[in-house]
């Protein structure tokens, strides 16, 4: 492709993959600077993936001023300031260490990695990267949802009162046909763990956001339903999960029910919380994302209040101001355009972004602990809190 010129002050970004997620993550770099004009100005330098044909195509299709495969060579080069890492797990480790080393920022897709001594790993070169001024942030880009962040204000506020229980769960439904095909989501190696990391990570992150204290202990159960399925050299085993269950236990005494699946037949990518507090109660799904709904938070009690619709679109909602006027919806897509500027904020102002590497090692452990208690026919597993 052509080169790009380059200007002053513009942060060059290369994201690491090129399918579902490189997708939603180019898309939001493509209009990070049309929405959030206060941020700075990003160049997109560079795709990357490992099949040259496939990467290249993408590149072009994405807008991307060049493609490679060589990832070593690309953390390396001058005009990358920005890494943006959405492999499978395995690879997010030594990717995102190579980057900070190399005094890249970082972003990594959710889950921070397939393991906690990884995570751990990460966190190390995060924090003395954070010494010199590169930054570091988990892409949980459900923290941008309107609706669950406006969730979190209110339960800061106190605006439910006590939070006692959580429920959350997150189905979906793609892998409920036994035929399936094989795909590297199912094998261990590459994925870590199956439902439990693919969606459980968003769930129990989600948890730490609204409520701001940390699990204590655990217990669950994992279940694959289907052992085997067909991939390009015929029938192999899966060795991750396709459900898993769990009850979790926060520094305050929340109590919280966990169930995840992605073979819930007839659910398609629904994140379903519900907060039950001592004054009040919220719930939200995220099929319907920009809806929130609210029971006791305006302290009525006349005797025929009940559950209140709210449609989180005002400009005065988190996130909504940078987007549309009211009741003119957004949708999944939105949260990265979102995720992009808060870090191009952060990087600009020489200050951490959140969710942090820290978080992500948080939810890593919690996932470690419910895999440890699964092993353990539902033993609870006690974590540092």
């Amino acid at each position: 492709m052509s080169e790009v010129p380059r200007t002053a002050g513009e942060l060059g970004v290369a994201v690491v993959g090129y399918s579902f997620m490189g997708k939603a993550h180019s898309n939001a770099w493509r209009n990070v600077g049309a929405f959030y004009p206060g941020v700075p100005a990003v160049r997109r330098q560079l795709l990357l993936g490992r099949d040259a044909d496939a990467v290249s195509e993408a590149a072009g299709r994405y807008g991307w001023a060049e493609w490679a495969t060589d990832w070593r060579a690309v953390v390396e080069r001058d005009d990358i300031d920005v890494v943006d890492i959405c492999t499978p797990g395995h690879l997010h480790a030594e990717l995102a260490v190579a980057a900070l080393e190399a005094g890249k920022h970082v972003l990594v897709e959710k889950p921070l990695s397939n393991t906690v001594a990884e995570s751990e790993w990460m966190v190390a070169a995060a924090e003395k990267a954070r010494a010199s001024g590169t930054q570091s942030m988990v892409g949980f880009n459900y923290r941008r949802v309107p609706a669950l962040a406006l969730a979190r204000r209110l339960v800061r506020e106190g605006r439910i009162g006590a939070v006692r229980e959580v429920r959350l769960s997150y189905l979906q439904d793609w892998l409920a046909d036994a035929g399936a095909p094989m795909t590297w989501r199912l094998r261990k190696e590459a994925a870590g763990s199956g439902a439990l990391g693919d969606l459980g990570s968003h769930a129990v992150d989600q948890l730490a956001f609204l409520l701001g204290e940390p699990v204590t202990a655990v217990s669950g159960r994992l279940r694959t339903f289907v052992p085997e399925r067909t991939g390009p050299s015929g029938r192999e085993p899966v060795t991750v999960d396709d459900a898993a269950w769990a009850t979790l236990h926060t520094q305050s005494g929340v109590v919280a029910s966990l169930e995840v699946s992605r073979v819930a037949t007839g659910r398609k990518n629904s994140l379903q919380i519900e907060v039950y507090g001592s004054g009040g109660a919220l719930r939200f799904d995220l099929e319907t994302l920009n809806e929130l709904w609210v029971h006791g938070v305006g302290g009525t009690d006349d005797g025929v209040s009940g559950w209140t619709r709210v449609l989180v679109t005002e400009a005065d909602h988190p996130y909504v101001e940078a987007w549309w006027p009211p009741g003119h919806v957004l949708g999944w897509d939105h949260t990265f355009t979102s995720q992009a500027a808060d870090l191009l904020g952060a990087i600009a102002a020489g200050e951490p972004p959140n969710p942090s590497f820290e978080d992500g090692l948080a939810v890593q452990r919690v996932l470690g602990a419910i895999e440890e208690s699964a092993a353990q026919d539902g033993a609870t597993i006690h974590l540092d809190g």
